[in-house]
């Protein structure tokens, strides 16, 4: 069932991606935290792994040489953003730009409170 769930992850992150150009601080991290209970580190040093080429390299070796990454998971979580981007930029470009805009504050708006009401 986690295989499924992280390649969900990197689907959403994917899609937010392609449509707002956001996708791991705002979603695979929370997704990795909330859904799958990873600590933080952990969370972080993953979701770098899956977004490797070529930005988060540095960050994600570090993370690494510090055991605080999961492959498997990156793994399965960079094929969903790769599906995932493609629907998302579709999905955004059949809208008209202010629907595109105010979509993404009401996700960020969401996001910020499920972080802040939650003591994970």
């Amino acid at each position: 069932m986690n295989y499924l769930l992280l390649l969900a992850i990197g689907l959403v992150a994917g899609v937010l991606g392609g449509m707002f150009g956001i996708g791991g601080g705002l979603v695979i991290i929370p997704g990795l935290i909330f859904l799958l209970k990873m600590e933080q580190f952990d969370a972080l040093g993953t979701c770098l792994a899956a977004l490797i080429p070529p930005v988060g390299f540095l960050g994600a070796y570090e993370y690494h040489r510090m055991g605080h990454m999961n492959m498997k998971y990156a793994a399965l979580i960079a094929l969903g953003l790769f599906i995932g981007f493609y629907f998302g930029a579709r999905i955004t470009l059949g809208l008209p730009p202010v629907v595109a805009r105010r979509g993404y504050a009401v996700f960020l708006v969401l996001v910020a409170a499920q972080m802040l009401l939650t003591d994970k």
